[in-house]
């Protein structure tokens, strides 16, 4: 069995992480919006569930211009969302149940409120303050035009013209200049934020935009004409390493630099890194004297498809073994539709053309969306390596993708001239209770909206009631941790088309029915199934089961 102790300088490396989205998982204060103490109060519900550590994307001070995103100090908390003592307690807390906890660094740029910025629009051109920023300036006659064609990732050209007339680059928000990593400033400042947080007992890192912060900023700046749109479709347009701003080969000294930094404690901090970039690009983020992980988004990414899952998971586990690393797998996060609905999309739907509908073209069953996202779940969490979960998935929520216009938060929406709906329907605030005006979120309404649907979902509906998505996560998660050895895979010779079929090791192994039909279920003990009753010797469709090969006494709660 896996040691995921406090004392394992390797517990992360086939952990459960639980992602937290603060501003949406528990509200103490009455305000509408989530805040830590609400996170404290609600640890005991991570422990029950049997995941190793939270993972607490941005809680630092911000504008909410890019949901948190858009960080004024890397150093502190926001007042909304309370102090660094809320903090202290919060990670207090998850220690003392056992929980360890990751947060989330946001290094490739800062709120443009960050006192930084302010400094730099104030100092003017050439000066030492914008040198930490990315200024320059534009071309045109007067300097009308942009210094580049460079695009954000959220719409719209990456660059923003200040009243003296020199342009600062965002890759993402207006709201959110990019830094220039080249000052060595800029490196020392995050130095510092690196040992605060680790000093305060942080154990891990999730690093945002891990693929974007080495620029080349060598004058005249290139155009991007003709690398297609932004993301990895201009990665494989180019040499790799050398695209002008994304995954360039100079990224990895900073994270060497900061590997230095994780190795001074003990145990040594943890890092994954969030890196759009193609499959063996994404090992060198992972190397152990760099980062040690990175997130495998070509799985979040794969079609509900035996025989595409099976090429990215053997690919995946081959890149994580080239890294020295272990595989991660993701079904959902803050940035994508959530997978009970995604995955019921015909093959080839786009997800955006869905939102702009309101959910409503194609249709999407939202009960055998929940089958198959149960299904989806037992076969990541039979995987080698570290699973990350969604906050919410463990209740089978559904994208809210009916949100008005009026109340839409995420900066995409307006960026693209309404093209692109964005991200809130992921983001709706957890039901807890299946009463009161945000179902036990907090005393009163949340900031987004939570649809009338949500009550059923709701963790007081789920909680010991035998069959529900919270009581199959709890106990999935329960005899995981039993079964856990080794971080290889076998896959089973002659199984059906469309079935995936593999063994952990000689104990147990796990057969997903991907087709439409039932087909027959190999011989052995079955140990977990998502679909809670099934006809005995099939395998429903769109059904994982966890099988011994020889009689086993069953753990106690399994379904």
């Amino acid at each position: 069995m896996a040691d995921l102790s406090s004392r394992n300088p390797d517990w992360w490396r086939q952990a459960v992480i639980y992602q937290v989205y603060p501003r949406s998982f528990a509200d103490a204060d009455g305000d509408g919006l989530g805040d830590l103490r609400g996170v404290t109060e609600r640890l005991g519900h991570l422990a029950t569930l049997g995941v190793d550590a939270l993972w607490l994307s941005p809680f630092y001070p911000s504008e909410l211009a890019d949901g948190g995103y858009d960080v004024a100090g890397h150093r502190d908390v926001d007042p909304r969302l309370g102090t660094l003592d809320d903090f202290d307690t919060l990670a207090a807390e998850a220690h003392r149940l056992g929980l360890k906890v990751v947060v989330d660094i946001v290094p490739n740029h800062t709120s443009h409120r960050h006192p930084w910025f302010q400094e730099a629009l104030r100092a003017g051109p050439g000066s030492a303050a914008r040198d930490r920023y990315v200024f320059r300036p534009g071309r045109g006659t007067h300097g009308e035009l942009p210094p580049t064609d460079w695009q954000s990732d959220f719409g719209g050209s990456a660059w923003r013209r200040t009243p003296d007339g020199d342009w600062y680059l965002h890759l993402f928000a207006p709201e959110q200049p990019d830094l220039n990593w080249a000052n060595e400033e800029v490196r020392a400042d995050f130095r510092t934020t690196l040992r605060f947080w680790s000093d305060r007992g942080v154990d891990g890192f999730r690093i945002d935009v891990a693929h974007g912060l080495a620029k080349d900023l060598t004058d005249p700046l290139r155009d991007v004409a003709g690398l297609g749109a932004t993301g990895e479709e201009a990665l494989k347009r180019v040499a790799p390493g050398t695209h002008p701003y994304w995954d360039r080969d100079e990224v990895h000294e900073i994270y060497r630099d900061w590997r230095k930094i994780f190795d001074a404690y003990t145990p040594p901090r943890t890092a994954v890194a969030e890196a759009w970039v193609p499959d063996a690009r994404r090992a060198l983020y992972a190397r152990p004297d760099e980062l040690g992980q990175a997130f495998n988004f070509e799985y979040l990414q794969a079609g509900w498809d035996a025989d595409e899952l099976r090429e990215v998971i053997a690919g995946s586990l081959a890149t994580a073994r080239t890294a020295g690393a272990s595989a991660t797998w993701v079904l959902s996060n803050h940035d994508v539709v959530r997978h009970a609905s995604r995955l019921m999309l015909p093959p080839g739907a786009d997800d955006n053309a869905w939102l702009l509908s309101g959910g409503r073209t194609p249709a999407v069953d939202p009960e055998a969306g929940l089958g198959r996202a149960r299904a989806a779940t037992l076969l990541m969490l039979a995987l080698p390596g570290s699973a990350y979960v969604y906050q919410g998935e463990e209740l089978g929520l559904p994208e809210v993708a009916d949100l008005p216009a009026e109340l839409l938060q995420d900066p995409v929406w307006e960026q693209t001239s309404h093209a692109r709906k964005g991200r809130d329907g992921c983001r709706v605030p957890l039901p807890w209770t299946t009463t009161g005006p945000s179902y036990g979120f907090g005393p009163g309404a949340a900031w987004l909206p939570q649809p009338a649907s949500f009550a059923p979902y709701a963790v007081e509906a789920q909680a010991g009631t035998e069959g529900s998505t919270l009581e199959l996560y709890r106990t999935a998660l329960r005899l995981r941790r039993k079964l856990l050895e080794g971080e290889t895979l076998t896959w089973t010779p002659g199984a059906p088309p469309g079935v995936l079929d593999f063994a952990r090791t000689d104990t147990w192994r796990c057969v997903t029915n991907l087709t439409a039909r039932p087909v027959p279920l190999p011989p052995g003990e079955v140990l977990l199934s998502s679909t809670p009753s099934a006809p005995a010797g099939t395998l429903p469709p769109d059904t994982t089961v966890w099988l011994a090969p020889r009689p086993a006494v069953r753990p106690g709660g399994c379904i």
